[in-house]
């Protein structure tokens, strides 16, 4: 032992039989190890302390399908991993192929380890993790873990030992600074004024770090991770850690980073990677460099969770079923395009097909409505040219096929060219509403991480604002005195405009042999959830199955190429030069649905001609309410209408014979689905009408080569199995062409949705009558679970709302799961002015009415105006009423829900 060394012994706060909270005394080792570090004298022996369950492992009477190495960061110890010592022999991870052994250390100078006295840097932090390996004897399969700068320690073992590795998990790390300023954090640890004190003289480092917990750390857990650095001499190591981050080309450690991070390319073995975006040090950017070393990686973000996502959210559970899948038993990554219906090879075509096809077609394609009634447009071959030179225009610029491109510009011409023009690369359009207001649009883009971002003036401010990534392109041209200026602020690369004009100038002979036709099974698009039931979420679709969904549509609502649509729901105007449909965009804030007028939908009709239209439920309510301003001449280019749609949300008869009225001869359709799978089931105004009263919404059967079936609930919980039997209720499960692929760095949710072999997990509960039609009761997180059993809420809902004063209603259930009671909260109309209990004969007629489904209620509540989701402005955010109806009648100052 080298004489400056203090060594655990006479440095340890607390004997080994006191472990702390989530450590067993069991699991806590010393170990002398000879040293081979640069730093370290020939002959060194240096004093590591670790925790190692191999004695649980011992215990199972299994032998370890493979050791998780974990390796923590700066000012964390291996107390971080205790929830992965703890799973790793628990009878669910045993379930699934194990046990584990896992060691995770405390680095030289940190946790309860030995204070070395030397200046240790990231090279001899490398050697040191191998001189500890090598003395312990561990072989293969080693999973290398870590976090924050252990993460470039962990992946620097790994690089050195790749015959023994299996697999990388790591947490919020990063691997190289290039292209990248410092957080400000740490250029504030590191400054010269800061950095002694900040880090080493007191415990502000410490005390930084730990409350970046989201949640609050525990007292008790906070205290743990305060224990090995509770003298100024025992933070000697935090402070060397932080002064040893390579910022620039010029620090000593700057080389080993650069090694590092170019050699973890070559690591072929799985990866997994789960994040907090919250991180204020490693944020986002860090993520989306890595995943260009590991692109193998599996990803999963969680919401809400900062830098210890460890402590944050279970990492355990996942992390072990993860390794059941990528080392214990190594087979294909469970995904929908492996368990769900997909379309025969030979039956594919390219969604630019119909483009294609109608390269010289001189009729009209896309139409703009202009303020004050113009219009703008393109034919079908004016839309083929600027596709293709704005493709060109891209190319150009550096956009590659598999790069993803955020696209924050309205529906219509300039929105149809751009999205073409992205397929036609090869590269992914990002597409989330910005109806998901400002928070939800930036965690929808920095989530999706875009390599290119296109927008409005409006996207380009937002994305200067809060930092969205991104090369920025902006869709107009900026005109007048401030244009520089604009360019400038904005940090604009170019213009569309611009783009197409390059494009049309360069644009190669031989055309459309110039780009390749995308691989079928390449992702195309990353669509955003409405966030209805929390923060939106990026689903991914291949090229094949935005084709699946394009001829599920064409085949169930005969949807021929001539066909005019008008497009009041956004996302139909991905689809329409796919269908060889002439697309128009109604004058309505695309954000808010409900702002849709009648006479903003019949004069957009008129523009073209309409046979066909497509609105959501909230902007069909506004239709009805402003059908008055409607003129004779506008009235009868409604009669010609011919399919009218409807999806997002139910919609009762009531306000579908109103809309029939408006539209005299048109077929009115109500399809069921969700951003995941659009369309699953369809029913016609007669279907709804025939079906009657029943428990929820029915939604008819299912469309053309989508198959609907059911998990049951039971008093137990779900059964993870299907069933097409009559009025049993449950999770509704589908399974189709068109589902898509996959969640967007979302693994635990993509898992969950898969987790029923073959099927799409939809969330939604349901059942199917004897007559084989799809019954929507609600969601599986809005289920009531009452001392009397499970219930749904979507029949009574209807029901209460069929009471006069009535206009909106949504039951909740308030208390402990398994005996919670039944609370309806409804809109009157009139409106009240303040939310609070219902009045008696008001709430007596709704208890009647609940009752006459069987749902007893425990109490009724009116209120201003529900919560609802931001795409269609109708689906009601159930669990949000249910906190707030508890606060409520708990006598707290409850606000607005």
């Amino acid at each position: 032992m080298a004489s400056e060394g203090i060594v655990f012994s006479q440095l340890e706060a607390q004997p080994l039989s006191q472990p702390w909270p989530g450590v067993e005394a069991a699991w806590r080792h010393v170990r002398n190890v000879p040293s081979t570090a640069a730093v370290d004298p020939e002959g060194t022996s240096r004093q590591w302390h670790y925790l190692d369950n191999e004695s649980d492992v011992l215990a199972t009477g299994l032998v370890p399908r493979g050791t998780l190495l974990c390796v923590h960061g700066n000012p964390t110890w291996s107390y971080l991993w205790r929830t992965l010592l703890a799973e790793a022999t628990s009878p669910e991870t045993l379930a699934t192929g194990g046990p584990w052994r896992v060691i995770a250390v405390d680095q030289l100078d940190m946790g309860f380890s030995e204070r070395t006295g030397t200046f240790r840097r990231l090279e001899d932090r490398i050697t040191d993790l191998s001189d500890f390996t090598a003395d312990l004897g561990l072989s293969g399969p080693i999973i290398s873990v870590g976090h924050d700068w252990g993460g470039i320690i962990s992946l620097g073992w790994a690089t050195r030992h790749k015959d023994q590795l299996a697999a990388v998990v790591l947490t919020n790390t990063a691997v190289h600074p290039a292209g990248f300023s410092l957080p400000p954090a740490l250029q504030l640890a590191l400054h010269p004024a800061v950095h002694k004190w900040g880090t080493t003289t007191s415990s502000a480092f410490l005390r930084v770090t730990h409350n970046l917990a989201q949640p609050a750390l525990a007292d008790e857990v906070r205290d743990a991770f305060m224990a090995p650095y509770r003298s100024v001499a025992r933070r000697a190591g935090v402070g060397n850690f932080v002064a040893d981050i390579p910022a620039t080309p010029s620090h000593p450690s700057w080389a080993a980073l650069d090694a590092v991070s170019t050699s973890i390319s070559s690591l072929d073995v799985p990866a997994l990677l789960l994040w907090g975006p919250k991180d204020p040090v490693f944020s986002d950017r860090y993520l989306r460099d890595l995943l260009t070393r590991l692109p193998q990686a599996q990803v999963h973000r969680f919401e809400g969770a900062s830098h210890l996502v460890q402590e944050d959210r279970d990492i355990a559970t996942p992390a072990f079923a993860w390794l059941a899948q990528a080392v214990a038993e190594p087979v294909a990554p469970v995904s929908t395009s492996s368990t769900l219906a997909a379309t025969d090879a030979t039956d594919y075509m390219p969604m630019l097909a119909e483009l294609d096809s109608r390269s010289t077609d001189t009729t009209t394609a896309v139409v703009d409505m202009l303020p004050g009634g113009a219009t703008r447009a393109l034919t079908w071959a004016q839309l083929f040219r600027d596709v293709n030179d704005l493709a060109a225009g891209l190319r150009e610029l550096g956009v590659k096929p598999g790069n993803r491109v955020n696209l924050l510009v309205p529906p219509g011409i300039n929105l149809t060219t751009l999205i073409y023009a992205c397929l036609r690369l090869g590269a992914v359009i990002v597409v989330a509403d910005a109806g998901l207001g400002t928070k939800g649009l930036s965690r929808a883009i920095k989530g999706a991480g875009p390599d290119f971002l296109i927008g409005i003036e409006r996207g380009l401010a937002g994305a200067r604002l809060y930092n969205w990534p991104g090369i920025r392109i902006a869709a107009e041209d900026f005109t007048g005195s401030t244009a520089a200026v604009k360019k400038a602020l904005f940090n604009v690369a170019a213009t569309v405009p611009q783009l197409m004009a390059n494009g049309r100038v360069t644009r190669l002979a031989g055309y459309p042999t110039a780009f390749a036709v995308p691989e079928p099974d390449a992702d195309a698009a990353v669509l955003f959830t409405s966030g209805s039931t929390g923060p939106a979420k990026g689903v991914v679709y291949t090229h094949r199955r935005l084709a699946a969904m394009r001829d599920t549509l064409k085949a169930t609502y005969r949807l021929e190429a001539g066909t005019a649509l008008v497009a009041g729901f956004a996302p139909f105007a991905l689809l329409g030069p796919a269908l060889g449909a002439t697309t128009v965009t109604p004058d309505m804030d695309v954000t808010a649905p409900r702002t849709l007028s009648a006479k903003a939908l019949a004069e957009a009709a008129a523009a073209i001609d309409a046979t066909v239209v497509f609105a959501s439920p909230a902007a069909l309510v506004n239709v009805v309410a402003t059908a008055a301003e409607l003129s004779p001449e506008l009235k009868k280019v409604m009669a010609g209408v011919e399919l009218l749609l409807s999806a997002g949300a139910p919609l009762g008869h009531t306000l579908l014979t109103q809309v029939q009225e408006l539209a005299a001869n048109a077929e009115l359709h109500t399809p069921y689905g969700m951003t995941e799978a659009l369309p699953i089931t369809d029913i016609d105004l007669p279907g709804i009408l025939a079906a009657g009263v029943g428990n929820g919404v029915c939604v008819g059967t299912a469309v053309a080569g989508a198959t609907v079936s059911i998990a049951p609930i039971t008093g137990e919980g779900l059964v993870l199995e299907s069933t097409t039997a009559a009025n049993v209720t449950g999770e509704i499960l589908v399974s189709a062409p068109h589902v898509k692929e996959r969640y967007d760095r979302l693994w635990i949710t993509e898992q969950h949705s898969v987790s029923i072999p073959g099927w799409h997990r939809t969330g939604d509960v349901g059942h199917l009558d004897s007559e084989g039609r799809l019954w929507v009761e609600g969601r599986m997180e809005h289920i009531l679970t009452t001392a009397a059993g499970v219930k749904t809420p979507v029949a009574p809902e209807q029901a209460i709302e069929r009471v006069a004063e009535v206009s909106r209603a949504a039951v909740v259930g308030v208390g402990p799961m398994g005996t919670q009671a039944a609370v309806a909260i409804v809109e009157t109309n009139p409106a009240v002015k303040r939310p609070g209990l219902a009045s008696a004969p008001l709430a007596a007629a709704v208890r009647e009415a609940s009752l006459s489904v069987g749902l007893p209620l425990a109490a009724v509540i009116t209120i201003d105006a529900m919560p609802t989701d931001v795409r269609h402005n109708s689906k009601m955010d159930r669990a949000k009423l249910s906190r707030w109806a508890a606060r409520m009648l708990a006598g707290e100052k409850a606000g607005q829900p």
